[in-house]
């Protein structure tokens, strides 16, 4: 599928949808979408939400030839953000022509709690809830039967006591594997239909019963091995000042923010493009990213001097699904999960992670090689160039006097584009 790409960003609209046709990765439904730019339509989008006015366009991009588990993908893209993209492509290239991503699924199930307080004696209280566990999973299933049916639901109970300014909260986890969904609802209904009995049993008051986006029990890893001659002139020099940056971000909370946002620019923009809820997914992972107490980057990096390979891991929350939500309401959507052949929720789930890797990479290589604005900059003369009032005829022209400039900014864009239409 390779060489049919080369060149995908130099093409117009129209080639770039001939090479998707030739790809041959989409129905003529989804191709029908993207030739005409269908997008959702008011009634739908009244129908997700409250108060709606119109509905809200962004970029939707794609990167070829991004090997995941020796299996090619093309990945869509929902962004704003210029280099993104291209700089996702360059790294998953560096990876692709190693070997690809490796990722293992190490769970896929979610937990909710239940929170109760005013309970005399939380020991006896924690004793009662396990004793009773069996018939406590047994109530949560019989509240959601449909997932019991396809293979699903409750799996296990877990009971803390957490203690705040003076108040005792006993604290009951349900772990329930929700298959192909993220499960919220599905979660939130089966703790409503515990909340009588742990009442019971405790002799306590419930004071809330909710999915927790702390997802570690979704946790996905993925991995690459890159030879130092990959990573192009004096590789190895810079896959050790990867190595440094890696442990700067596990040292230094202001780091580490940076490298985790570089981290999301592309895991974000699959899973908009995926249906799924991107502030979930957020939420999960930023949290996890202070599971030892301490903020830190999510990612790591090390050389293995005798192989000659610079090594890269990620660990991280990936509970995203393949129904519910908008995933078969948004017809863009539909065409983002035919793109990736329609993935089931862990395939999703191990996509996803290797491209926050992919993201991380590229980042990193830029950040302690030429520096991040040198790339970045050329883009961002683009998208001043189109403010400024450039066209397709002239765009190219004033980019590259923009780059020219001292200060490239939007009064220098306009004095260019005054200069070319003169």
């Amino acid at each position: 599928m390779g060489k049919i790409w080369s060149g995908f960003y130099k093409k117009n609209i129209n080639e770039r949808l001939e090479v998707i046709e030739q790809a041959d990765i989409l129905s003529e439904e989804y191709l029908s979408v993207l030739k005409n730019n269908e997008v959702l339509d008011f009634d739908m989008a009244n129908n997700m939400v409250e108060n709606v006015i119109g509905t809200f366009s962004l970029p939707f991009s794609v990167v070829p030839n991004f090997v995941v588990d020796d299996k090619e993908y093309v990945v869509p893209f929902v962004t704003e953000e210029p280099s993104v993209v291209a700089a996702c492509s360059n790294a998953g290239k560096i990876v692709a022509k190693s070997g690809g991503f490796k990722t293992e699924v190490l769970d896929r199930k979610m937990v909710g709690h239940v929170a109760l307080y005013n309970i005399a004696d939380t020991d006896e209280a924690v004793e009662r809830i396990l004793q009773s566990k069996d018939l406590l999973l047994k109530t949560a299933d019989e509240a959601y039967p449909s997932i019991v049916a396809r293979g699903g639901g409750a799996r296990d109970i877990e009971v803390k006591v957490l203690s705040e300014d003076g108040t005792d909260f006993v604290v009951v986890y349900l772990i329930v594997d929700t298959l192909e969904a993220m499960g919220a609802n599905m979660l939130n209904t089966m703790l409503e239909a515990l909340k009588v009995s742990l009442e019971s049993l405790t002799e306590g008051v419930v004071l809330m019963a909710i999915l927790s986006n702390y997802a570690t029990r979704s946790l996905v890893t993925a991995k690459c091995a890159i030879p130092f001659e990959n990573l192009g002139e004096n590789g190895e020099y810079l896959a050790q000042r990867i190595e440094l940056a890696s442990k700067f971000a596990k040292a230094d909370v202001y780091r580490a923010a940076t490298h985790n946002k570089g981290i999301f620019n592309g895991i974000d923009s699959v899973v908009i493009a995926s249906g799924n809820d991107w502030r979930a997914i957020e939420a999960a992972c930023q949290s996890y990213a202070a599971k030892d107490g301490k903020y830190q980057g999510l990612s790591t990096w090390r050389c293995d001097e005798e192989a000659k390979m610079l090594i890269g891991e990620i660990t991280s929350p990936m509970p995203v699904a393949s129904v519910g939500g908008s995933i078969g309401i948004n017809p863009t959507v539909k065409v983002s999960r035919g793109l990736l052949n329609n993935p089931d929720a862990k395939t999703l789930a191990s996509i996803l992670v290797s491209v926050g890797l992919a993201q991380n990479l590229a980042a990193l290589k830029a950040l302690v090689g030429d520096g991040i604005q040198k790339g970045h900059m050329k883009l961002h003369a683009k998208s001043l160039a189109i403010l400024a009032g450039a066209t397709n005829d002239n765009i190219e022209l004033i980019v590259e006097e923009l780059r020219k400039e001292k200060h490239m900014n939007l009064a220098s864009a306009k004095k260019i584009v005054e200069r070319c239409n003169k």
